[in-house]
């Protein structure tokens, strides 16, 4: 089927904002494309105008019936049925090759039904919602993917000279967004994904460039949180041939409470996928909270830094570091395919360095045997008289980098 062929997928609760929906439709059909929609409303649909997916099969494909949802009268639950058999749904309908774009709009409910609709889509497949949420933080539904979020401003609750043009702006850009040429770079020798923090940025660009130069393309995620869930997720979709994972700070901050956790599963994915990696403990020297004022009261005689108004770093301690190693160790043991850590015995971060407000060396020690210990032999481990932003730290990395990819395709 052929890209203009396809259809624009609009998800919604037609039994409340039948209304808006219609004018939404309307503007699609009036850029001259297809729509087909899907009503995920508990307590009824529309008539005016016809719907291609009613909520009997959302609610069905979740495993319930609309009937039961209405009966048991529970929104909480009623909503996270719907956006679980709209998320189904929507991939069925992508693997047949039947759309081309998905846009969405709704309040609260709504907006979780439309977004964990989207969640199945890959990156760079168009998807747009119209939420009343926007400007709130829904990050944990939107996750990592690349969804267009726009604020309804008012509610969703009919039309008038606000959300009006708010709605025709959002079909003309799902419309355009739809059917521009994918373009692509030239094919390189494979993407390797890349961890980078504000602290370790030097030794990232060092890195990557070395890396380019060498035809490999690389992906950079930022450490702080949301990035590091990013690239385990898109190591698990087998988008990597290896992970260059210099900035492992989100362990601390899982450890200590910080905000940059991303989770008990950071570390995990690449040797679960058996992809190649080489792990530098970088920015470990720190965990990351907000302003001065949200540290935690049982750590306010700790050693804190700010690295901005609204960051406050805390230098980790021994204890701490010795309860890390242990911790990227047990994730690095499971391997099932080349890994090497690489020790910048000089330093882990921008400000651990000599002179440097964090630099503690005896502290930065107990991480290093800590690792050293509870590694499997099995796994290589080097340690540099090196600083993690010195340019030939890069260069042995991403040079190494290169080496456990070339000995995985042996």
């Amino acid at each position: 089927m052929s890209q203009k062929d396809k259809s624009i997928l609009m998800i919604g609760c037609f039994d409340t904002k039948e209304e808006n929906f219609n004018f939404l439709r309307q503007c699609i059909l009036s850029h001259g494309e297809r729509v087909i929609s899907m009503n995920t409303g508990i307590f009824g649909s529309t008539s005016l105008f016809p719907v291609e997916l009613e909520s009997d099969l959302v609610a069905a494909e979740a495993g319930e019936s609309i009937e039961g949802l209405r009966k048991k009268a529970d929104r909480g639950h009623a909503v996270e049925v719907m956006g679980k058999g709209a998320g189904k749904l929507v991939s069925r309908l992508l693997t047949e090759g039947k759309i081309k774009a998905v846009i969405g709009m709704g309040g609260g409910g709504g907006t979780y039904i439309a977004l964990a609709a989207m969640e199945p889509l890959p990156i760079g497949f168009p998807k747009l919602c119209i939420s009343t949420l926007a400007t709130k933080d829904v990050s944990r539904q939107v996750g990592f993917k690349d969804i267009f979020l726009v604020p309804s401003i008012v509610d969703i609750a009919g039309l008038n000279k606000i959300i009006s043009p708010i709605i025709m702006n959002a079909a003309s850009a799902i419309c355009s967004m739809s059917n521009t040429e994918r373009i692509f770079q030239e094919k390189s020798l494979g993407v390797i994904a890349v961890s980078m923090f504000g602290n370790t940025t030097p030794c990232v660009n060092q890195a990557t460039r070395i890396l380019e130069e060498r035809g490999y393309e690389t992906m950079v995620f930022h450490a702080n949180g949301l990035g590091g869930k990013a690239m385990e997720d898109l190591i698990r979709e087998n988008c990597f041939i290896g992970v260059l994972d210099i900035t492992t700070t989100e362990l601390a901050d899982e450890l200590c409470g910080g905000i940059c956790s991303a989770g008990p599963d950071r570390l995990t994915a690449a040797s679960e996928m058996g992809i190649p990696q080489l792990v530098v403990p970088g920015c470990m020297d720190m965990v990351n909270f907000s302003h001065k004022d949200t540290v935690p009261v049982h750590f306010s005689s700790r050693q804190l830094y700010s690295w901005a108004p609204d960051v406050t770093l805390m230098r980790t301690n021994g204890d701490e570091n010795l309860k890390l190693g242990e911790i990227m160790a047990e994730k690095l043991n499971t391997s099932i395919a080349p890994v090497k850590v690489v020790l910048p015995l000089k330093g882990l971060s921008q400000i651990d360095n000599e002179g440097g407000v964090f630099y503690n060396s005896e502290i930065n020690r107990i991480l290093f045997e800590s690792i050293k210990n509870n590694l499997q032999a099995n796994i290589k481990i080097e340690e540099v008289e090196m600083h993690i932003n010195d340019f030939e730290f890069s260069e042995l990395i991403a040079n190494q980098m290169i080496k456990l990819i070339e000995l995985e395709k042996d």
